[in-house]
């Protein structure tokens, strides 16, 4: 659904978009240079001007991912004629200069690659006072290119410790390093990438270098307080004595895990959301009595993730998350017959009462959990107790009748998943069979379903690159299957009549399946454990499966781009990440963010996780936690993620 108004125009005035609405999916860019309009600035160091620091102008690379695409300078030689004058470095990148007062101008000096390209200032060195310091390295994200004369000489950006957290964090899925920003020039890549640099919008004042309490739209809750204290982290070092300061040398140094280093606040700012609970103490005890940006924490977190809260578009207990192609978030509502939408900014397209009809079943005792999204952008319901599938076109408008689609073997389906060829499948909880149906509802399975392969009240179900489809047996009547179930596209089951069991598999929930072919299954109960199976069925993870992390009443499973695993904890209020190799690497809590019995969870094209809290009719947004952005929406885990193969992250 596509709103244009003060939310989008709000955003494209902080950014340099001149657009009038919210991000959409882009397409390759296929337009030629164009020139750039005037910026003015100024860069500070926490509240102390940065004089005679350099600063840059960049466009984000769109050749690939990784540190081998280097982003693109924009300054040319026209700069040397700028008072204070302009230079060229060492690597021939131009830059202005700033004044006594931490002032910089650049009028007419460069050219954007494309009407698509993401621009970003960095400013490096510099003198707040202390002496020159060359540890100095701040950033802001401007967003999409404008052409010349799209907003006038008045745009004014401030450069500071606050701009450069947003940045770091809302653009961590495409950078590795400040001079190293890229994505490929797909469609799908570019549009998480405005996305990326566009969500900055909801983190800062781009005007004022200030961090905001709620996003320009009204209805997220920033935590100003927590990116205070990242900015001043990174304030003690670039208002220091330099880079062998202890400032410095505690920020390069504790921003990694061990043996990393950094030699500047820019690349440190952009290593804190890799590792976001690495070293918090030395971190945090960096903020000095009087530091500059007010109000902070004064209590060590419990990580240093930053997530928003959103409310509106007709939450309601809300359970099962999906993403779409460009972007928009979509969520099925466990306490009424309605779904939500929001688009990437947090911004709530659905009405109050959210989307219904479509033979729409919800409240009481009629789960409404399985969310699913189509290669069209059409979204998909399922509904247990009618029971039936729901279908709305991608600005909410229902397809299916009022009964929704029905038949098929259908009893109780509880979750979804979608085929390379459109076709929904969904386990049936009642009587322990698969449904499927075509992309216009009507019913591929007879009257029994597909049945087999050892299938025992399936609940979560993902379709691997093969078009194979797997299922997380629950069990019938409190007895634990215990068990995964394998079928081919066409219904025929692969696993035996016990399905795959093994890898600490208990009371299996969901599952999703990573970009390398392997099964990760959540464990109900209190295992508190996920398991991991490959390709062929076999298990991977040991008899009590991977545990630790914070996993704490584990429900529902996300996987990015490098193959790192989320899980949303029910119980424990948090989200746990696992490595590829099912190695814990969030704390004993797991993060924490503003959860509240959190159950959906997706990854979006930007590298942004999005989790549905139950308790609290709100869905979060942690910002940039994702290592490698994802496509989306997930249909048949059919292509490749766009960040898997070059996102140097672990």
């Amino acid at each position: 659904m596509r709103v244009t108004g003060p939310i989008g125009l709000l955003s494209c005035l902080l950014f340099l978009s001149g657009c009038t609405e919210k991000p959409m999916m882009k397409t390759a860019s296929t337009t030629g240079p164009v020139a750039g309009a005037a910026i003015r600035g100024r860069v500070h160091g926490g509240q102390n001007p940065l004089s005679g620091a350099h600063v840059y102008l960049y466009a984000a690379n769109n050749t690939g991912y990784g540190a081998a695409n280097a982003s693109v300078s924009l300054l040319t030689s026209n700069v040397a004629s700028q008072v204070p004058a302009g230079g060229q470095d060492g690597g021939g990148n131009w830059y202005v200069t700033t004044d006594a007062n931490g002032n910089f101008s650049i009028t007419g000096e460069y050219t954007c690659p494309s009407t698509t390209s993401q621009l970003y200032l960095l400013s490096m060195g510099g003198d707040a006072g202390a002496g020159a310091n060359s540890g100095a390295g701040l950033m802001a994200a401007l967003g999409t290119c404008p052409a010349n004369g799209a907003l006038s000489s008045t745009l004014f950006v401030v450069v500071n410790e606050v701009s450069t957290i947003a940045m770091a964090y809302a653009v961590e899925a495409y950078i590795s390093d400040p001079t190293h920003i890229s994505s490929p020039n797909t469609a799908l890549a570019q549009a998480g990438i405005a996305n990326a640099f566009a969500t900055v919008a909801n983190l800062e004042d781009l005007s004022t270098g200030l961090a905001l309490t709620t996003t320009p739209g009204g209805n997220g809750t920033v935590p100003q307080a927590e990116i205070y204290a990242l900015a001043n982290i990174l304030a003690a070092c670039v208002n220091s004595t330099g880079p062998t300061s202890t400032e410095c040398t505690t920020l390069f140094n504790d921003a990694h895990v061990a043996g990393g280093t950094s030699s500047d606040t820019a690349t440190s700012s952009t290593i804190i959301p890799r590792n976001p609970q690495a070293n918090m103490s030395a971190l945090f005890g960096l903020q000095t009595a009087n530091a500059p940006f007010q109000p902070s924490l004064t209590v060590l977190p419990n990580d240093f993730t930053i997530s928003i809260n959103y409310t509106g578009g007709g939450l309601n207990q809300p359970v099962g998350v999906a993403i779409d192609g460009p972007g928009d978030v979509w969520v099925s509502n466990n306490g009424a017959a309605s779904i939500s939408e929001f688009g990437p900014d947090g911004s709530a397209l659905s009405p109050p009462t959210g989307f219904t009809g479509g033979g729409l079943a919800g409240g009481g005792t009629n789960l409404l959990a399985g969310i699913a999204i189509d290669s069209n952008g059409n979204v998909w319901v399922a509904n247990p107790t009618t029971p039936s599938l729901s279908e709305f076109n991608s600005s909410g408008v229902a397809i299916s009748g009022s009964g929704g689609y029905t038949g098929g073997g259908l009893n109780y389906p509880d979750f979804l998943a979608v085929d390379a060829s459109n076709n929904v499948w969904t386990g049936n909880r009642g009587d322990s069979s698969l449904s499927e149906f075509n992309s216009s509802g009507t019913a591929v399975t007879g009257l029994n379903g597909y049945i087999g392969g050892g299938l025992s009240s399936p609940s979560g179900i993902a379709i691997d690159i093969s078009g194979n489809v797997w299922t997380a047996d629950n069990g019938l009547s409190g007895v634990d299957a215990n068990s995964l179930s394998e079928f081919t596209s066409a219904g025929v089951p692969i696993s035996g009549s016990a399905g795959y069991t093994g890898g600490g598999l208990t009371n299996p929930f969901i599952v999703a399946i990573d970009f390398s072919g392997n099964i990760w299954v959540t464990n109900g109960g209190s295992t508190n454990s996920i398991s991991e199976f490959n390709s062929s069925g076999g298990a991977v993870s040991g008899a009590a499966g991977y545990t630790g992390g914070g996993l704490n009443g584990d429900a529902y499973i996300a996987i990015d781009g490098p193959g790192n695993v989320y899980v949303a904890n029910l119980s424990g209020n948090s989200i746990s990440k696992f490595s590829s190799t099912g190695t814990a690497i969030s704390n004993a809590n797991g993060w924490q963010g503003n959860l509240n019995a959190p159950v959906g969870i997706a990854i979006d094209g930007a590298g942004n996780l999005w989790v549905a809290n139950s308790g609290n009719d709100t869905i979060a947004e942690f910002v940039g936690l994702a290592r490698g952005a994802v496509v989306t929406p997930i249909v048949a885990n059919l292509l490749a993620p766009y960040g898997a193969h070059a996102v140097n992250k672990p």
